[in-house]
């Protein structure tokens, strides 16, 4: 009887975790495919133009782990950007803002705004900000000393109706977005030591954009606003860690396949494999010393100038670009490199200027890899699926293209998320430098926060559904089933025990 009364413990352990996995409690976050399209007949020309105008900015600008959801993807066939979740005011109110580390404010479209859109096709419902309806909303004066702190960036500006502080944000083609600076609650979800979670408020400045123009008024990709990561003083990690709310560090992980979705949080994923790079001093961007390119192995033959940093050259990590960009003079040399390696498996062709392949096999098999090499000998490892992007099919073969452009006249290199998807990346704001490596990010992960109390903590951070839960905190609960499950087994060899008396009678 004592085989039996084990053997069924095991078979109901067995089976409560199997109906967890498949019943109705999800492991993992499961998103939809957001932007159904009929094909991938889609323009690389098109998405060069909508990052381009983004870099039209990026050329002119002179307590414990906060955890975040994550959604989209960088396929641009489907969204083609990464957004979070945040929740502002009082009573709180979420919004969805695109992750961006290229730039450094939070802005919110506000419901006195022009242009904004009212509808998006990722299939999200947008708010506006109303600092009317929040009962902790403040304006930021010129005289505040953080409105003095966007001036020094070239950003912000004093507006003499009100005394308000006030922004615009313009982009390359005129592009933009204007408003004035608030402070209001935001309100995160703070993970502790054993994965246990806290809801937190801290007060922040941000923008409350009242126009927008150009790209920002289509609705197509439309979410409610940027959330700047950059490491400026008004970004939300540099104002957070200088509360003492969070590690001056940030992590994230951007899932690639299977709807997309990831992590970010403000702490430092620990991973064995991690590989650090310094970041260039005295930058207003997340600027690293690329130092070479290898294509299979050899060492491209371009003057290391070309990567140097200056007001306009430099490599710079953006999560707010769909692809990834080669300075002037490194595009031709990386393209011809990679066409001379498979020139004798696929036909090289050109589609609307982009060099462009007819596969009918498998790329990873094909397909060299590629390194970036930077400063402190840290190097990024590009797979085949970290720089090419399937545009379309002819006659049975797959027409894949590189997915580095070239920015014509520019010596500006910038690895957006093409590049940095399926790969952790922590940006370590304290010690001033960026680290990687790969990664599946559909799995959960352990982060440190090194707290100003001195204080470190190490927790377990994961991506979790609104109806489900992560799968390690599954395998936390089955724990604390088992005394429940030891009673209920005992009850059931009562009944069989039982049953045997009967049947012996």
């Amino acid at each position: 009887m004592a085989a039996v009364f084990a053997a069924w413990i095991m078979v109901t352990i067995l089976v409560l975790e199997a109906a967890i996995v498949m019943g109705g409690f999800q492991p993992t976050l499961k998103l939809d495919r957001r932007i159904p399209l009929v094909s991938h007949e889609f323009e690389l020309s098109r998405l060069r133009e909508r990052d381009r105008l983004r870099h039209g900015r990026l050329l002119q600008s002179s307590g414990g782990v906060v955890d975040f959801p994550v959604q989209g993807t960088y396929d641009p066939f489907l969204v083609g950007l990464y957004y979070t979740r945040l929740q502002l005011g009082s009573p709180p109110k979420e919004y969805y803002v695109q992750i961006d580390t290229g730039s450094d404010v939070l802005w919110i479209g506000c419901n006195s705004c022009n242009g904004c859109p009212d509808s998006s096709g990722l299939r999200i419902e947008l708010n506006s900000y109303d600092p009317g309806s929040s009962s902790t909303s403040s304006l930021i004066s010129c005289s505040d000393p953080r409105c003095n702190a966007g001036l020094q960036s070239l950003d912000s500006g004093c507006s003499g109706q009100g005394n308000q502080c006030s922004y615009t944000f313009q982009y390359g083609d005129g592009s933009g977005t204007s408003g004035y600076y608030v402070s209001d609650l935001l309100h995160f979800d703070t993970i502790l030591e054993g994965s246990m979670t806290a809801n937190s408020t801290a007060p922040i400045m941000f923008g409350c954009s009242v126009l927008q123009t150009g790209d920002l008024t289509k609705s197509d990709r439309a979410v409610d606003g940027i959330f700047g990561l950059g490491q400026q003083g008004l970004s939300v990690i540099s104002q957070l860690s200088s509360q003492g709310t969070a590690p001056k560090v940030f992590s994230h992980c951007l899932k690639g396949n299977n709807g997309g979705g990831g992590i970010l949080v403000f702490g430092e994923i620990m991973e064995p494999n991690m590989v650090y790079t310094p970041l260039v001093p005295s930058q207003p961007h997340y600027n690293l010393d690329l130092r070479s390119i290898s294509v299979g192995g050899q060492v491209l033959s371009i003057d290391p100038s070309v990567f140097s940093t200056s007001s306009s050259r430099g490599t710079i990590v953006d999560s707010g670009t769909t692809l990834a960009y080669l300075a002037d003079e490194a595009y031709d040399a990386f393209a011809d490199a990679i066409t001379k390696t498979v020139s004798q498996t696929v036909r090289p062709v050109l589609s609307k200027g982009n060099q462009c392949y007819l596969i009918t096999s498998s790329v990873a098999d094909i397909f060299p890899q590629v390194s970036l090499n930077f400063a402190g000998g840290a190097s990024l490892i590009l797979n085949p699926l970290d720089y090419l992007v399937q545009q379309s099919s002819i006659g049975g073969a797959a027409v894949w293209c590189i997915g580095f452009q070239k920015i014509q006249g520019q010596g500006i290199t910038i690895l957006g998320d093409l590049v940095l998807k399926e790969k952790i990346f922590v940006y370590d704001l304290e010690n001033q430098r960026i680290g990687w490596t790969d990664y599946d990010c559909s799995m959960s992960v352990n982060v440190s926060a090194n707290l100003n109390s001195g204080r470190t903590e190490f927790v377990n951070a994961g991506q979790m559904s609104n109806d489900g839960w992560s799968r390690d905190q599954l395998r936390n609960v089955i724990p604390l089933l088992i005394p429940i499950i030891v009673l209920f087994s005992y009850h059931i060899v009562g009944i069989l025990e039982l049953t045997h008396l009967v049947f012996v009678v």
